[in-house]
């Protein structure tokens, strides 16, 4: 069983874990097997206090809505850094900092690109009864050039893609207005530029940030510049300032 914590509410969570409202009634707790808590860091303040009381506390007598599966947990978040900064409660970090498994971001482990391409290939194509693809060596140079601020779950949904619509050139379109990432070449001493290379960090660590919010958003261009707290006007210019957009697009 996975539960989405991005969409999640106090009363959702209950009712996905089967947990009673009514502490005086029957358990609800009737799970088994496992719970995985995809994105966990999502969660709301409400929702992780309801998640701390369902989860066993090491005690051996048995209570009232107490949540028996095993939990797994996921998210793209430091949760060191969340529950220092006091976004997600340290009662329920330490509870669920079992086993920690820290995997590096896709594009800094470029080697499992096609390994991970050739499984979603299969994958997909047997869910959709269609005939495997074989991609094209410029289709597979832009899976390995692209940034992938998605990670794993950005090139699955781009490997579905081609499989759902039978082209992977429209399929990988998107990739395209990515430029790819920059390669960094140490300057000659009398052309360095303390100044220069601040303004080249900074467009940088804009411009990842920008990747993150609309893979974050699946290319919602308005909620993106929401999460970015900045003016869709503004978001579009920006784009075009790192060549993500056409200069004629509205």
């Amino acid at each position: 069983m996975t539960i989405s914590c991005a969409a999640m509410n106090p009363t959702q969570l209950s009712t996905e874990l089967q947990l009673s409202a009514n502490r005086d009634g029957d358990s609800g707790a009737g799970i088994s097997g496992s719970v995985i808590f995809d994105e966990i860091s999502e969660l709301d303040s409400a929702c992780q206090r309801n998640l701390l009381y369902a989860l066993p506390d090491g005690h051996t007598d048995a209570r009232r809505g107490l949540l028996g599966a095993r939990v797994i947990s996921t998210t793209r978040r430091n949760l060191d850094d969340e529950m220092r900064a006091g976004r997600f409660r340290t009662e329920l970090y330490y509870r669920i900092n079992g086993v920690c498994l820290r995997l590096p971001a896709l594009r800094d482990r470029r080697d499992d690109i096609p390994i991970l391409v050739e499984s979603f290939l299969s994958k997909h194509a047997a869910q959709f009864g269609r005939p495997r693809p074989s991609l094209s060596p410029r289709t597979v140079r832009m899976l390995l050039d692209h940034a992938w601020p998605g990670n794993i779950r950005e090139l699955e949904n781009v490997v579905k893609k081609i499989i759902a619509l039978g082209d992977e050139q429209l399929a990988v379109s998107e990739l395209a207005l990515t430029p790819p990432e920059p390669h960094v070449e140490v300057a000659e001493s009398r052309g360095y530029s303390l100044k220069a290379a601040s303004r080249a960090a900074s467009r940088e660590a804009e411009r990842e940030l920008i990747l993150k919010a609309l893979a974050h958003t699946r290319w919602n261009r308005k909620r993106a510049a929401q999460e970015l707290q900045i003016s869709y006007k503004s978001l579009l210019y920006k784009l075009k300032q790192i060549g993500m957009l056409d200069s004629e697009a509205d």
